[in-house]
Formats: C-alpha cells, sequence, structure tokens
C-alpha cells in the first residue's frame, strides 16, 4: 500500500502549485504586454528617426544627413535603423538602394509593415510627404527599417525580470510555508506524543486542549475509546459468566463420571453413564451457545451478508429439532403461511435462534408442556417466526429477567442464555424478539425486515 504524502507536503503543494500556475500565467502576461510596449516605442522612435531624415533630406536636398540625424540612426531605441529615400518623380535620393517590401503594407502617409531583409525580420515603416528638391516638387517616399530581434529581446528581458521576482517570492512564501505549517501543527504533534505516553490499559477520555480543526478528531477518538472501554468491559463480564458458567456443569460431569466407575451393579452404572452423557450434552450445549454468543461480535459485513429463504432454512433445522420433541413425548407442528420469507441473514444464525426458541419451550415449558408449534407468516414488510408452546408460559413482564445473560425465571435445566442469543441476532439483523402475552402457555417471536430486492419487486 502507497504511503501517503505528509500534510505538511500537501498543504504546500496545495498552496504552492496554485500560484506557480499563476506566476506562470502572469509571465506569459507580462511577456505579451511588454511586446506591444516595445513594439509602441519602438514605431514612435522609428518615426521621429524618419522625420528627422525627411528634414535632413529637404534641408540640403537630398545631399548629407546631419550628423546629430546619423547618430540618431545608430543609437534609436531598438537597435540600427536603414533608410531609402525617393523624391518626387520616385528618383532615388539617398539611403540603402534596395529596401525591403512591407508584407502588409497598405496605402497612406505613415504606414507600418513588417517585412524581410537580408535573411532577418525588420519592422518597416513608409512615410510620405509633400516636398520640393530643386525644381520638383511633389510627394517623397522615405521608407526606414529595423531589426525587430531587438524588441523581442526587450519584451523577454521584461518577462524575465518579472518571472525572477515571482519566483524569489514563491521561494521566500515556500520557506515561510515550511516552517509554518510545522508551527501550526505542532499541537497534532503534541498530541501524538501525549497519546504516546499511555499505557495500553488507559482508555480514558483525551481531555486535552486543541484547535477547533482538530476538535472532531479528538471527539471521535474519544468515541472511540469509551465504545472499546464498554467492550472490554462487556467481554471480561462475559469471561466472567461463562467461566462460572461452565464450571458447574463441568463439575457435575466430573461428579456424574466418578460415581458411574464406582457404582458396583451394571443397571446402576448405566443409569448413570446415562446421566454423565446427558450432563456432557448440557455442556457441549452450553458451549456452542457461548460461541455463538461470541461469534455475533464478529458477524459478517452488512454488504456480504446473503439473502436467504428463511422457510428454507428453518424448515430444515424444524426437522431435527421436530425429531427430538417427538422422541420425548411431545407433539411438534411447523406451519407456513407465506409462499416464502425472504431476509438478509446469515443462515447459522438464522438456524441458531430459531433452535434457541424450540429448546427455551422445551426446558422451560413444565411438566404440563404437550405441544410446540413453530409458525412462520409475514406481517407487513416484516418476517415473523413464531414459538408458541402450551407450557407455564411466560408474561412479558418477565421480559428484562428472560432476555438477562444466564438470566433464569425458575429452576431449569437451561442456561439462560438462548433467549438473549435470539435477541442478539434478531437486532443484528434489524429486527426484535418480541415475548407476546398469551392466556395460556408461552407465545415468543422473531420479526426480522423482508429484504429490500424483494420489497421493492412489490
Amino acid at each position: 500500500m502507497r504511503r501517503p504524502a505528509s500534510l505538511r507536503v500537501r498543504l504546500l503543494a496545495l498552496t504552492l502549485v496554485p500560484l506557480v500556475l499563476v506566476a506562470v500565467a502572469l509571465g506569459v502576461w507580462r511577456y505579451s504586454v511588454a511586446q506591444s510596449t516595445a513594439e509602441e516605442i519602438f514605431d514612435r522612435s522609428l518615426l521621429a528617426t524618419a522625420l528627422a531624415i525627411s528634414r535632413d533630406v529637404t534641408i540640403s536636398g537630398g545631399d548629407a544627413l546631419t550628423p546629430a540625424t546619423r547618430d540618431l540612426l545608430n543609437d534609436v531605441s531598438g537597435g540600427e535603423v536603414f533608410y531609402h529615400v525617393t523624391g518626387p518623380d520616385g528618383v532615388y535620393i539617398t539611403g540603402y538602394a534596395y529596401p525591403p517590401r512591407a508584407e502588409d503594407a497598405t496605402e497612406g502617409p505613415i504606414v507600418f509593415g513588417k517585412g524581410s531583409y537580408r535573411g532577418e525580420e525588420v519592422r518597416i515603416l513608409q512615410l510620405v510627404e509633400r516636398s520640393t528638391l530643386g525644381n520638383l516638387t511633389g510627394e517623397s517616399r522615405m521608407t526606414v527599417w529595423q531589426r525587430t530581434a531587438e524588441r523581442h529581446a526587450f519584451a523577454r528581458a521584461q518577462a524575465l525580470r518579472s518571472l525572477r521576482t515571482m519566483g524569489a517570492l514563491l521561494v521566500v512564501l515556500a520557506g515561510l510555508m515550511w516552517f509554518g505549517v510545522a508551527r501550526g501543527l505542532r499541537p497534532l504533534t503534541d498530541l501524538e506524543a501525549a497519546i504516546a505516553l499511555r499505557s495500553p490499559d488507559d482508555l480514558t477520555p483525551i481531555r486535552r486542549a486543541v484547535p477547533p480543526e482538530v476538535a472532531g478528531i479528538v471527539a471521535t477518538l474519544n468515541r472511540l475509546i469509551s465504545q472499546m472501554r464498554d467492550s472490554i468491559a462487556a467481554h471480561q463480564a462475559f469471561v466472567s459468566d461463562a467461566a462460572h458458567q461452565l464450571r458447574n456443569p463441568a463439575t457435575a460431569t466430573l461428579s456424574l463420571a466418578q460415581t458411574a466407575r464406582d457404582a458396583g451393579e451394571p443397571a446402576e452404572r448405566d443409569q448413570r453413564l446415562d446421566a454423565v452423557v446427558e450432563a456432557a450434552r448440557r455442556s457441549v450445549r452450553l458451549t456452542e451457545q457461548l460461541l455463538s454468543l461470541e461469534r455475533l461480535r464478529y458477524a459478517t459485513p452488512e454488504n456480504e451478508v446473503p439473502e436467504i429463504d428463511l422457510i428454507v432454512e428453518i424448515e430444515e433445522i424444524c426437522a431435527f429439532e421436530g425429531a427430538a420433541a417427538l422422541e420425548a413425548g411431545l407433539d411438534f407442528e411447523l406451519a407456513a403461511s407465506a409462499p416464502a420469507l425472504p431476509v438478509r441473514m446469515d443462515p447459522v444464525h438464522a438456524g441458531e435462534a430459531v433452535k434457541n426458541l424450540i429448546d427455551n419451550a422445551r426446558r422451560h415449558g413444565g411438566p404440563g408442556l404437550h405441544s410446540v408449534r413453530v409458525a412462520l407468516l409475514r406481517e407487513s414488510n416484516m418476517a415473523v417466526v413464531r414459538v408458541i408452546d402450551d407450557g407455564i408460559g411466560l408474561s412479558p413482564d418477565d421480559t428484562d429477567t428472560a432476555l438477562k445473560r444466564f438470566g433464569q425465571i425458575g429452576p431449569s435445566s437451561g442456561s439462560g442464555l438462548g433467549l438473549s442469543i435470539t435477541e442478539a441476532i434478531a437486532k443484528r439483523y434489524g429486527g426484535r424478539l418480541v415475548i407476546e402475552p398469551r392466556a395460556e402457555g408461552a407465545s415468543i417471536s422473531i420479526q426480522l425486515p423482508i429484504s429490500r430486492a424483494e420489497s421493492a419487486a412489490r
């Protein structure tokens, strides 16, 4: 599993990455603005140079340029300026012999354009003005041009200067954030150190002052600690009760085995061996119930619980339990009034719950017990498994005692775990166990929700 990045690195990345993108965007924008500014400044210098050349040509009649204008040609912004001048009659007067042609030239007294001169891109200005040279009066055409490389270099320099400034600011900001985040996370590291100093047995709530952003984590952690404390307490109580309950049948089995060994007559020995077998059977049943109760703590995750037909599962259980009831001289009946009862439930838990209800009726029905009936029906969106007997009966007022672990309403051979386990199973799958009032005998039912898929189909 890949280890996640530290919180400091994540915060730094989440802050600096957008800033770097903004800096790059600003650099591109700054280059575009610098390019536009360079074009404007250099075009004005080019126009000033063209006007100076025009003035000198007019004054000197095309013979020469003044020293100031020649210096201007070499030192003007944007680099050296080249020129070509023709008179009113279109005849070449002065400058370079072959001027470049503007690719996008238009008509007008002042026209800017782009072209190529000696393999280099140049910016071209054509200036047309009326002038008199000698005895000729008319429009003179002046073409001046300048390499654009200097303009691009100027724009790049301006953009790089801005990027260097922003880069330095980002580096300083990154450093401040790196140490600032570490400072801001100090409460978390202090909390970690405080928790690390705790012993494994210390499950008291964390009462350390923390920032509001961390308060939710601490509250959740305290809730988890509380749940762990309750779970451990319940587990310890369960282990203590289980040890106590297992000790009694184990002691009884040992005593019966010793008396069976010392029995003199074969008939007496057989009788005592039967008692040993019955005691061992009760011990096995108690062990199974304890294991069932413990397995509920580690139940299948909700999304992995299978859908079963409760009628099919209970029919299989009743086939065995019914045979035992008939062997004990009891009438046993299974009646289903619904074609199917689909529920989301572990089939092992379904069988254990019904087995406990039937076993509870047999063990607590008393001497007047003659029949046990299992009814399967549907009430609204609930699947109901009801076990009815004609024994001593169970009042709803005794519900708390009956559902308590190892709880006994009266003397019996049971362990006091059956109804407690059944209720836990019902609650595990969103249902409940109900002790129903009845004039004679007892009626206990498990109510479980019908599976969503079946409900949606209806």
